[in-house]
C-alpha cells in the first residue's frame, strides 16, 4: 500500500501549475497592456490635433486677406504636426475664410478643420486596423477694426504717415 499511496500523492502534486497559470493568463495581459497603450496614443494624438487646429485658426486670424489666410493656415498646420512628431497618413485642413468678406466692424471669425488619419499600424495588435481618424475643429476670431491690405510693400511709406 505505500506504494500506491506514494503514486497518489505525486498525482495530486501542485508542481509546475503555476507555470501553466502564467502561461495561460499571460497573452491576455500582453493584449490588455497593448490596449492600455493604444488608447494613451489616440488620446495624445486627439489632444494634439486640437492643438494643431488652434494654432492654424490663430495664425490664419492675422492674415490680412482669406488668401493668405487660408495659406498660412495649412502651413501652420503642416509645421505644428510635423513639431509634435504625429504620423498621419492623410492631412487634410479645411479653412473658412468668409469672415474676411464681412465690413470692418462687424465682428467675423476663421474656421478651421483639421482631418488627420493617425498611423497606428505600430502598436502590435491583432485585429488593429492601420489609422485611426482624427478631427479637430478650431475657431479664431478676426479683429472687428482690422485693417485692409492697400497693396503697399512697405506701409511706412504711405502719403502722410510720420515716423
Amino acid at each position: 500500500m505505500t506504494g500506491g499511496a506514494a503514486w497518489h500523492r505525486r498525482l495530486r502534486s501542485d508542481r509546475g501549475s503555476s507555470t501553466v497559470e502564467l502561461a495561460l493568463v499571460a497573452p491576455g495581459l500582453l493584449l490588455l497592456f497593448g490596449l492600455v497603450v493604444l488608447g494613451g496614443r489616440i488620446a495624445l494624438a486627439g489632444g494634439s490635433i486640437e492643438q494643431v487646429a488652434a494654432a492654424a485658426a490663430r495664425q490664419a486670424s492675422l492674415a490680412r486677406d482669406g488668401l493668405q489666410a487660408r495659406s498660412v493656415a495649412t502651413e501652420t498646420a503642416r509645421q505644428s504636426l510635423a513639431a509634435q512628431h504625429l504620423q498621419c497618413a492623410a492631412i487634410q485642413v479645411r479653412v473658412d475664410t468668409s469672415g474676411f468678406r464681412l465690413p470692418l466692424g462687424q465682428p467675423a471669425s476663421v474656421v478651421v478643420d483639421v482631418d488627420c488619419a493617425a498611423r497606428l499600424s505600430d502598436v502590435a495588435i491583432p485585429g488593429l486596423p492601420g489609422t485611426r481618424a482624427l478631427h479637430a475643429h478650431a475657431v479664431s476670431p478676426l479683429d472687428s477694426w482690422r485693417g485692409k491690405s492697400l497693396g503697399f510693400g512697405d506701409s511706412d511709406s504711405w502719403p502722410g504717415r510720420t515716423g
